[in-house]
Parts: C-alpha cells; sequence; structure tokens
C-alpha cells in the first residue's frame, strides 16, 4: 500500500514519531481517497464538520468539506497528491501536519503549495477538522 510505504519512509527519516504516524496516516488517507476519488473514504477520514480554506491568487475560500466532497467524480484522469517533508506535532487529542505538496494530473505537476491540515483523537481514532492549502504554479523540480 502506498500510504503505508510513505509512512514507513518517514519513520525511517526519524523526523517522524510513532505517536506523529498516526495523524500523518490520516492525512495519506485521506490523500489517497482523493486520488482514488473515493467520496466514502474521504468522508471516513472528516469530521462531519470539517472546513476548507483554499488561498490562490490574493484569493481566500472558505467552504465546508461536504461541498469539497460533492465535487468528487469519476474521471479518467489519474489525481495524486504527494506530500513532502511533513511537519508532524501532536499534543494530547490535537495535531496538525504541515507539508509541502505536488498536486499531479496524469503524472504532470498541475499546481504545488503547503497544506495544513488540523486534526482531533475521536475516539481513538485521528479525524480531520479542517484543511486549508495555498495553491501556486511555480513548483519546485521534486
Amino acid at each position: 500500500m502506498m500510504s503505508a510505504f510513505l509512512i514507513a519512509a518517514a519513520l525511517q527519516s526519524a523526523s517522524i514519531s510513532a505517536e506523529e504516524a498516526a495523524p500523518l496516516a490520516t492525512v495519506q488517507a485521506m490523500l489517497d481517497a482523493l486520488g482514488n476519488r473515493d467520496k466514502e473514504a474521504m468522508a471516513a477520514t472528516l469530521l462531519p464538520t470539517a472546513t476548507a480554506t483554499h488561498v490562490a491568487d490574493g484569493k481566500v475560500r472558505q467552504f465546508p468539506m461536504t461541498d469539497f466532497l460533492a465535487t468528487i467524480k469519476p474521471s479518467p484522469q489519474k489525481f495524486e497528491e504527494p506530500i513532502y517533508d511533513p511537519l508532524v506535532r501532536v499534543d494530547g487529542d490535537l495535531a496538525f501536519v504541515w507539508a509541502a505538496y505536488d498536486f499531479r494530473i496524469d503524472g504532470k505537476i498541475h499546481h504545488c503549495g503547503t497544506d495544513l491540515i488540523d486534526l482531533v483523537r475521536v475516539e481513538g481514532q485521528w479525524k480531520i477538522a479542517s484543511i486549508a492549502w495555498n495553491q501556486r504554479s511555480d513548483c519546485p523540480a521534486r
């Protein structure tokens, strides 16, 4: 599984502790679901009231993640959103993940930026409370 591989690689790099791996795994599960256009799997990673903030071209849009889920439709295009060098912090039942990302369509970078994801632990499971990301086209080679 791709997400297990990415989590294992992060753990081996010694930058991610075992405690930090759990919320990171939830983020990766959400990104995998987005790539697979699997609304149900994506929704399973979110609090029902999760929100999103998108920043691009000097404009800020905020909306419920349920609105975002409604836009996910089947397509022949392949979506991927790899993240790089995640910074993860955990304090009890609260965590965040900050990571650079590339958004790829059919293997080509469409845009990039930074993801900021807030999580809470509910009944032993990490759930995404909010997602914020910026978007630009001047993407570095990775």
